[in-house]
Formats: C-alpha cells, structure tokens, sequence
C-alpha cells in the first residue's frame, strides 16, 4: 500500500477528533495541519511542520514553500492521500488530505475532524504527493 493511501486510511480514522487551533496530538484536538502531519507519521512519514501561523493572513507563497521543503511533490490531481492547500475567503489558508471524490480536514466551525465532498471547498491551489 503507498504511503499516501496509508496517509488517508489514518486520516479516516480521525474524523470526529476534535479541532484545536494548532493541535497535534489525536488526544487533545487536532487543526488542519495536524491532521495532516498525523496521517502521514502513522504512515512513517514525518513531515516538517508549518509552526506559529495565524489563523489568517499567512502568505500564499510562504505555505507553499514550507511544503516544498517536506519531501511532497507537487500534483495536477488528487490521489488518496494527497495534501491540498486551498484559500479560504478573508486571507485564510486551509489543507486538507484529498481523495479524487473526498476531502478530510478538521473543520473549525464543526469543531470535529471530519470528511466532505470535495466540492466542499474550492479547487486547491496547490496539490501535493508522497512520491
């Protein structure tokens, strides 16, 4: 099994944690990139965390290039696994690990890990994959 379908079957197991800004650990509350960063360990993975960002009005370009650094490789379309960047209204970033069909991210207003359509969100502005 590849790693990104590693990656999406713990970031299954997640859904219904609960969301906490800037969390990391299952137990206690989980934000967008924990759930990324916690898939992709339970995969074998380590991934450089995105550390003290604010919950808007971090740079597009800056995300990018912390992802650049991790060892993904960027993509024209999701697999499972794949982590999407996508900017939100009011210069809000989010990532979320996609499916061709679905997306898992931790939902600020559910308050809860949760998967979704993935026209849920708008299209991604950057798609990347565990090579």
């Amino acid at each position: 099994m590849s790693i990104g379908a590693q990656a999406w079957e713990a970031a299954q197991a997640m859904i219904g944690t609960r969301f906490r800004l800037q969390g990391r650990d299952p137990a206690t509350g989980l934000d967008c990139v924990g759930v990324a960063l916690t898939a992709y360990a339970a995969a074998g993975v380590r991934l450089d965390a995105i550390d003290d960002y604010p919950l808007r009005g971090f740079p597009l370009e800056q995300a990018v290039a912390c992802f650049s650094t991790t060892g993904l490789q960027r993509a024209k379309s999701a697999m499972a696994g794949d982590i999407a960047l996508f900017a939100l209204p009011a210069g809000q970033l989010h990532i979320a690990l996609m499916s061709p069909e679905r997306l898992i991210h931790a939902d600020a207003l559910l308050r809860r890990v949760v998967a979704a359509p993935v026209t849920r969100l708008p299209q991604p502005v950057a798609i990347w994959r565990w090579p």
